[in-house]
């Protein structure tokens, strides 16, 4: 099975101001997690958090405004979208996934990064749903170049009215 990555598609700007030193902060175990989470709001877990899955397969996270390709400090992902927690006694961390998506209109992941993000949740020993709790399917208008959210089975570019290609192609390089 071939693992799609995902290169960022989104505004020039944005990717010029990532790098290193803007990361999402890493996540490798339960701890890593819980002494992250300790350092959180409980305003800022009101709402969820931006996050990436590193080519390594490391869940990265930071706070929901960051953009997705400054989360992964400008490179390529396996997956990237918004995650919510809750507290769980019984989870290792003492916190769970309650909401999980791919929406990251930088990235534009398919359904289908889901494992990606599956093994870095059960790494870092954070229960998690069975698949996306929302999980979007993005396309590019060959008419007008346009990024599209497909919604409600309509396959017509939100810009002009085209029909969408059926096939992920959100990425001209890929």
């Amino acid at each position: 099975m071939t693992i799609r990555s995902y290169r960022y598609v989104g505004p020039a700007d944005l990717a010029a101001h990532a790098g290193a030193a803007t990361m999402g902060h890493a996540i490798h175990t339960a701890s890593d997690f819980a002494s992250w989470a300790a350092r959180r709001t409980a305003a800022e877990f009101a709402e969820p958090f931006t996050f990436v899955v590193d080519l390594t397969g490391l869940l990265r996270l930071a706070p929901r405004r960051t953009e997705h390709v400054a989360c992964a400090g400008g490179a390529r992902v396996l997956a990237a979208g918004e995650i919510a927690f809750a507290h769980d006694a019984a989870s290792p961390s003492g916190w769970r996934v309650t909401e999980v998506t791919n929406h990251s209109t930088g990235y534009c992941p398919e359904p289908t990064c889901w494992p990606a993000v599956s093994r870095s949740l059960h790494r870092a020993a954070l229960p998690h749903p069975a698949s996306f709790t929302h999980a979007l399917t993005f396309r590019r208008c060959e008419h007008c170049h346009q990024p599209n959210i497909v919604r409600e089975d309509d396959w017509y570019c939100a810009f002009c009215d085209t029909e969408l290609p059926r096939h992920w192609n959100v990425d001209p390089s890929a």
